[in-house]
């Protein structure tokens, strides 16, 4: 890379850590860290939740998807666009107009609300697990970007400089600097994606003819994937939006329900179709590269999350390629913060609570960025392990969906509560998941572990549930 790119990459890797800087002055408390003072617009809350929840993950997945399977890939955010207006719709009320909300910090805390103590702990930890996962995936996103586009930069190096960018200013800043630059690196993304990225690689590749010249007709249909993948990616992405820690917390962000509501219109947009489709179309146009033979060293075999930032990093001219690695990395720092914040958040809030107990607003800022700073270590060592980062993330989402999804629908929305119920739900439909998952047991039709997860939580609810409360009857009878 030209000194002249590096030296813009620099500068705004320094920016962001200036914010982390400038907010850490502002935050007295740990609503201020946590939750943003819970004042902030609808504006700033929506390109929030869409930086956090498409990201450099699905940044860097999307181009996979598009590589091998062409636009058809885009539908996996479609299922993003449906997940977020029925959370308006639905969920949003639900949580802004209970006043017995207006205080909590995190996700867990409405399982407390809603069931108990120990319910509230069980879902503190399987966010915090899954949080942990997808901060990680994160982290190996911008270090595969990182790797793909410096040459002398091996992927573990990178991997080091991401972890260390990440981690120190979301430590410094709280949920303030992350919402605020998210917003700025989610208009930096769709910037450089749309007038740099795109564009150059379109020309780089022949144009249209090149393309339909290169790739068979598949690529260019909406229709080239089974029906197995939109049942999987349906069941694993619409119930984060009424799961995911990340999401509440800025629910609880938001100044009141209207602008929580906007926001989340504002972000379905957003995720498709156009970065859905932004996504995709750069990862077709890596591959029709790979396939003329344009990009030097890579081939079809390699990592398909790879031939985007190889692409990008041998098109763009030099002062371009800083501005566009720049963008990435936005997308990248923009879900990586957001997902440690979580885990940060369950962990103080939620798991360790009583320790924080009787200690002043000050001391309870510095432990709850010494906390988000372990977290991010593990993370990093976390990253270190794997290879693919959109398996990573929707590992992490499966494991937070099967085990928290039923409890929040028998208590929010049908008032079926039963704090052992939800105990039940939690541990059986996360350990069926986790458990189908690492034996790598094949599934019949084909479908993800996640939906036979969610299954197993919703019948042991039901059971439980039934025979407590036919249980109860004979007792008082």
């Amino acid at each position: 890379m030209h000194l002249l790119d590096l030296g813009i990459f620099l500068a705004y890797m320094l920016a962001m850590l200036g914010v982390g800087v400038y907010f850490m002055k502002k935050n007295s408390s740990q609503e201020d860290y946590y939750v943003g003072g819970r004042s902030i617009g609808s504006l700033h809350i929506g390109l929030s939740v869409v930086a956090t929840d498409v990201g450099g993950g699905f940044s860097i997945g999307l181009g996979g998807l598009g590589f091998a399977m062409g636009i058809s890939g885009s539908w996996m955010l479609f299922t993003g666009l449906i997940g977020a207006w029925l959370a308006a719709v639905l969920l949003i009320p639900k949580v802004k107009a209970n006043p017995s909300f207006a205080r909590f910090f995190t996700f867990p805390q409405i399982i407390g609300y809603l069931f108990d103590q120990k319910a509230a702990k069980i879902a503190a930890l399987i966010c915090f697990i899954g949080y942990l996962g997808f901060t990680s995936s994160q982290l190996l996103a911008g270090a595969k970007l990182a790797s793909g586009t410096f040459e002398s930069l091996d992927l573990h190096t990178a991997l080091l400089i991401m972890g260390v960018i990440a981690v120190v200013y979301t430590v410094m800043g709280g949920l303030k600097a992350v919402i605020y630059t998210d917003t700025v690196q989610w208009i930096i993304l769709m910037l450089g994606l749309m007038l740099i990225g795109i564009p150059v690689a379109y020309s780089f590749v022949g144009g249209w003819d090149g393309i339909t010249r290169t790739l068979p007709e598949e690529f260019f249909s909406l229709s080239n994937l089974t029906w197995q993948d939109l049942v999987n990616w349906g069941v694993t992405i619409i119930p984060i939006w009424f799961v995911g820690m990340t999401l509440y917390q800025r629910i609880f962000a938001a100044r009141d329900e209207k602008s929580a509501k906007r926001a989340w219109f504002i972000a379905g947009i957003f995720e498709w179709p156009i970065m859905a489709f932004l996504g995709v179309s750069l990862g077709l146009l890596s591959r029709v590269a790979v396939e003329q033979g344009a990009l030097e060293g890579f081939t079809t075999a390699m990592d398909p999350e790879m031939g985007l930032p190889v692409l990008l990093s041998q098109i763009l001219p030099v002062g371009i390629l800083g501005l566009m690695m720049s963008a990435y990395f936005s997308a990248v720092l923009s879900t990586a913060d957001s997902c440690l914040m979580a885990a940060s958040g369950n962990l103080t809030t939620d798991l360790l609570s009583s320790q924080l107990k009787g200690k002043s607003m000050n001391q309870e800022v510095r432990i709850s960025q010494l906390l988000t700073l372990a977290i991010g270590i593990i993370a990093v060592l976390i990253a270190w392990q794997m290879t693919e980062v959109l398996s990573l993330m929707l590992y992490s989402y499966a494991f937070m969906v099967s085990g928290l999804l039923v409890p929040v629908v028998a208590g929010l929305f049908l008032n079926k509560r039963n704090p052992t119920a939800a105990i039940f739900s939690m541990i059986i439909g996360g350990s069926v998941t986790a458990g189908l998952t690492l034996a790598g047991i094949k599934l019949p039709f084909g479908l993800d572990a996640n939906l036979f997860g969610i299954a197993c939580s919703a019948i042991s609810y039901g059971l439980v549930y039934y025979f407590r409360k036919k249980e109860d009857r004979t007792t008082k009878l």
